[in-house]
């Protein structure tokens, strides 16, 4: 797998999309510009100070999650699948769905996350069928440890037994039509099976080249250290953003400290933070988990909306829109977190992308920091069965 900067999501497709995008800026600049401008934008530096950028948004930066053997180089901002065609109400048609995983790749993505637990295997089908052709150029990543029956999952219960761990990488393996899983996280804690069974059952994946790395999610600083010292850990995959940040106090560090990468998942607040969901939304019942979450509560909605306002503000006068100011913190943290966004629309898409060029100073993060440290934050972020799975 070549995941060099020069050649990462270049393919036939990205490279005809740039020439067209070139052209039209010829056709729009003057002419003694002509030239700079194609030059700019093939390259993918900034375009003349007097002419509007004409390129679409790609990510061409990488990240580095984990070290030493465990290190895996992926696309500074990645992409989460799971709202495709799960727990997010709207999504689009298969077709449509795809066309969306393709467009990213086109811009660079080279990591997709999804798991066997999201629509039970509905949204690894979607995404294995959406990469087919592509799984020497991208990563994709998936989960086990939540405990199903006949298709159905127990929710009072996890199931990351030796035997579970492999029957579900064996699932994933056929799912998604790959040889190997580019990461296989354990989704949450399993009380029954001490980490170090898990580690190790993923350690023995490895060497059979059915895994590449290995991840854990929502875990406490005590479970990362016992799982690390029998099979290295690449990434920590939790929830994070300006409404969340319970992982800065031991969890950021330690990776640092470890060398162990970050994933944030709903670095957006599912939505939320970017200023586009109110106290009178309504969400779909029967395929969105935000209905029974006391955080998507309208009176919560509307105290949480003063979080929002600071979004606004901050990013009106930078020119970036408020999901774009949540993104681009969190890529600021720290280098080795990688944030993957969850999108059903090439507008947001674009957006979120775009989040990757920006650079905050020091100065910005403070003052970002400070105006929202200051709001209480009205709701947990799931209900008391779900947080009650979570360590962090």
């Amino acid at each position: 797998m070549d995941m060099s900067n020069e050649n990462k999501g270049i393919g036939r497709r990205g490279f005809l999309k740039r020439i067209g995008l070139a052209g039209a800026a010829v056709c729009l600049t003057p002419t003694l510009n002509k030239i700079a401008a194609v030059e700019e934008i093939v390259s993918g530096k900034t375009v003349v100070d007097n002419m509007p950028s004409a390129r679409a948004a790609i990510v061409d930066k990488s990240r580095t999650l984990g070290s030493g053997n465990a290190a895996m180089t992926v696309s500074a901002m990645s992409f989460g699948c799971m709202g495709l065609n799960h727990h997010r109400g709207y999504h689009p048609d298969k077709k449509a769905a795809i066309r969306l995983i393709h467009e990213a790749i086109d811009r660079g993505v080279t990591l997709f996350d999804t798991a066997e637990s999201y629509g039970y295997h509905k949204n690894e089908i979607l995404t294995g069928e959406a990469l087919k052709g592509y799984t020497d150029k991208v990563f994709v990543t998936t989960k086990f440890g939540h405990k199903f029956v006949n298709g159905v999952q127990v929710k009072t219960e996890e199931d990351s037994s030796p035997a579970n761990i492999r029957r579900v990488c064996e699932n994933s393996l056929r799912n998604l039509g790959v040889e190997t899983l580019g990461m296989f996280y354990q989704h949450r804690s399993d009380p029954n099976t001490p980490i170090e069974v898990v580690a190790e059952t993923v350690g023995e994946l490895i060497k059979e080249g059915k895994v590449l790395h290995f991840g854990l999610c929502e875990v406490n600083a005590d479970t990362i250290r016992r799982a690390h010292a029998v099979c290295p850990v690449t990434a920590i995959q939790s929830e994070y953003h300006l409404m969340h940040r319970t992982v800065e106090e031991n969890i950021l560090p330690l990776c640092e400290e470890l060398g162990i990468g970050f994933v944030p998942y709903s670095p957006i607040n599912r939505g939320f933070l970017g200023g586009l969901i109110n106290e009178y939304t309504r969400f779909d019942s029967g395929n969105d988990n935000r209905v029974s979450l006391p955080r998507f509560q309208p009176e919560a909605i509307r105290a949480n909306m003063r979080i929002v306002e600071v979004l606004n503000s901050f990013g009106r006068t930078r020119g970036i829109t408020p999901a774009q100011v949540a993104l681009a913190w969190l890529m600021n943290k720290a280098p080795f977190i990688v944030p993957i966004p969850g999108t059903a629309k090439l507008s947001h898409l674009e957006e979120n992308l775009r989040a990757s060029e920006i650079q905050f100073s020091a100065e910005d993060m403070r003052e970002l920091e400070t105006a929202i440290e200051v709001i209480p934050v009205t709701g947990d972020r799931y209900d008391t069965l779900q947080q009650s799975k979570v360590q962090g």
